[in-house]
């Protein structure tokens, strides 16, 4: 299973992001520090293992599947009942 990490702010992150935010920056100088909190981010990802990837994969499908017969099942209700309401157009 995935380890689980908690992601809280100590206290000299805020601070040093109170005065990051607090300084004037070069637009070359706000892309570079955008980058690196990119990288950091990333580096706090963790990717599913194989059995978890596959478990999710299937709940995901068998959503779909469940999503796609409901919305089936209303398309042809609706439509008989616009037919029984409007007659059938064909005849």
């Amino acid at each position: 299973m995935a380890r689980k990490v908690v992601d809280e702010p100590s206290e000299d992150v805020v601070a040093s992001a109170r005065a990051q935010r607090q300084a004037r920056r070069s637009p070359f100088a706000r892309i570079a520090l955008f980058i690196r909190q990119v990288i950091n981010e990333l580096k706090k990802v963790v990717t599913p293992t194989r059995r978890e990837l596959i478990s999710f994969t299937t709940v995901v499908l068998i959503f779909v599947i469940i999503m796609m017969a409901i919305v089936g099942a209303l398309d042809y209700v609706f439509s008989a009942l616009a037919i029984f309401v409007f007659g059938d157009p064909g005849q």
